[in-house]
């Protein structure tokens, strides 16, 4: 039987060997349409060192499915920046960036919150308002 202490200490180690996005994502964290915009990963706690970055809508009648916006995504970068003609989505709530399997796309690694793309002209999420990835 191990002792608490170890217990804990096994399960804070595994837990933070995850993949999370960091930005996008909620409501203070919004993309900007038809400009560069950036998403932000936990790339040193992420146990995979490539994923396809794929976008998403609960709204069908703005997406109709996933759209890969990048094939093969090294994890060491820890952020991408996503020019305007890699995302041409237009103004809306609801969108999902998703980290999936390069080979396999329905192996979710991470998903982000919902968040908006808002209009073009419209500012920017406050810089201390986003989180950063890590070690570069």
């Amino acid at each position: 039987f191990a002792s608490p202490a170890l217990a804990l200490a096994a399960f804070v180690t595994g837990a933070a060997a995850q993949l999370t996005i960091l930005s996008p994502g909620g409501p203070d964290l919004w993309w900007v349409a038809q400009s560069q915009n950036t998403v932000i990963w936990t790339c040193d706690t992420s146990p995979y060192s490539t994923f396809t970055v794929l976008i998403d809508n609960s709204d069908p009648k703005i997406l109709t499915s996933e759209l890969a916006i990048i094939a093969q995504q090294e994890n060491f970068d820890c952020s991408e920046t996503i020019s305007q003609y890699q995302v041409t989505m237009p103004a809306a709530s609801g969108y999902t960036l998703i980290f999936a399997n390069p080979l396999n796309n329905t192996d979710v690694y991470a998903q982000t919150q919902p968040f908006e793309i808002k209009a073009l002209g419209a500012t920017y999420p406050a810089a201390s308002a986003t989180p950063t990835g890590g070690s570069s």
